[in-house]
């Protein structure tokens, strides 16, 4: 799988860096995750350089994380990563001592994170798909699911255990924390059959910038705001919009930590606190046209940001979602299995 190919090459850059001094900082992050600009104000601010290396799925970021030898100075993970993480010692305890910052977010934000990281950028799934050809929006993930024969060789998945099966798990109108393995092969016949109308398992920012599957991506899973970052790739506002179906989905909040193997911990943190406060955390919401849990950055958003139902969910589509809970290793290996499966046999 991409996934694990990405792993390893990432692995090896980090590797190849060896610990960071402190001339640099080493960032491990979603591509197109942060705004450029605040990473060279901080370089120009503090002569630190940040340098970033990009994961485009929540496995092959736990590989990296996961790898004693790998040089990561700050991460940027999911919730349950950072809870996960923190409890192995792999990331430090953040608080309102070591990140300032952290005053600014409530504490029904902070404790997403299990006190060993700051409330990053959060949202939704949903789906993702070309307006100029599908001109009638899709409303339910029966529609990327069960797709129609015109989506044949047109559809971008996704090789994560945990979010590639959010669509079928919702349809079927389970949790999508579900650990049995009857649910789970419910959600595999799905899965399969939805397979002759997938193009790619590759994350749809990744597979948009491939010249031979790019332009033949009409409709994808994805995260909300990645339809800003996608219409930025291809140069064409307003091209590909994003949509929470009806049945309800997953509601996702992303965690900024430190590595408590870093080697300039106490830089780490001033940078993790320099991207969460309020002027930073407002400033990368509005490159990013994501939203922030931070509210002081948020009082300095513009209104008609904060009114974009596409950036802040409306509150019934927020009851319809679901959050994301620690799965069995029983399950996290039977969904590892499946998604493989299906990425190797496309």
């Amino acid at each position: 799988m991409r996934a694990t190919v990405l792993a390893a090459v990432s692995l090896a850059a980090l590797a190849a860096a060896g610990p960071a001094h402190a001339a640099s900082l080493n960032l491990l992050i979603w591509e197109s995750y942060i705004d450029e600009q605040i990473l060279a104000d901080w370089a120009a601010e503090t002569g630190i350089e940040v340098r970033q290396t990009f994961y485009d799925s929540g496995d092959a970021r736990d590989e990296i994380l996961a790898d004693p030898n790998s040089n990561v100075d700050v991460v940027v993970t999911n919730e349950n990563g950072a809870k996960l993480y923190g409890n192995r010692g792999v990331i430090m305890a953040l608080d309102a001592e070591n990140v300032p910052a952290l005053k600014d977010y409530a504490q029904d934000w902070s404790k997403r994170c299990g006190g060993y990281g700051v409330p990053y950028l959060w949202g939704t799934m949903g789906i993702l798909y070309r307006s100029d050809k599908i001109t009638t929006p899709p409303t339910s993930w029966a529609d990327i699911m069960r797709p129609a024969e015109s989506l044949r060789g047109h559809i971008a998945m996704y090789d994560d255990h945990n979010e590639a099966f959010v669509g079928p798990l919702v349809l079927l109108g389970k949790s999508v924390n579900a650990n049995d393995n009857e649910t789970l092969k419910a959600a595999y016949e799905l899965m399969k059959a939805q397979a002759p109308f997938v193009l790619t398992y590759d994350y749809v920012i990744t597979s948009i910038q491939s010249a031979d599957k790019g332009p033949n991506i009409h409709m994808a899973l994805g995260y909300s705001g990645d339809q800003y970052t996608l219409n930025d790739k291809v140069s064409s506002p307003g091209l590909w919009r994003y949509v929470v179906p009806k049945e309800g989905t997953l509601s996702w909040l992303d965690c900024i930590s430190v590595s408590a193997r870093s080697n300039n911990k106490d830089l780490a943190l001033k940078l993790v606190d320099y991207i969460s406060n309020a002027k930073n955390g407002a400033r990368n919401a509005v490159k990013l046209n994501m939203p922030t849990a931070s509210t002081a950055a948020l009082a300095l958003l513009p209104e008609d940001m904060r009114s974009n139902p596409e950036i802040y969910a409306a509150p019934e589509i927020l009851a319809k979602s679901q959050l994301q809970e620690e799965l069995t290793v029983q399950s996290v290996q039977a969904r590892r299995r499946i998604i493989s499966s299906l990425a190797q046999n496309q």
